[in-house]
């Protein structure tokens, strides 16, 4: 039972994830869109956005694993 917590753990930061990362390429596809000259200050705060969500998600992955 507690290896499908688990599992169902994270699968869940997975998606969080997913999601994370998804909303914050499109926003700023639409900056950018907006505000042309700015995509270099966009494109750096977006990686260090996404970056940061991926080390959080990998962190609940671990997390989930090691409670198992």
């Amino acid at each position: 039972m507690t290896g499908t917590m688990a599992a169902v753990g994270a699968g869940l930061a997975v998606i969080g994830a997913g999601l994370g990362i998804g909303r914050i390429g499109g926003s700023a596809m639409e900056a950018i869109a907006r505000q042309p000259e700015a995509t270099s200050k966009i494109q750096t705060a977006m990686i260090i956005a996404a970056a940061l969500i991926e080390g959080a998600a990998l962190f609940a992955i671990v997390v989930a694993l090691i409670a198992k």
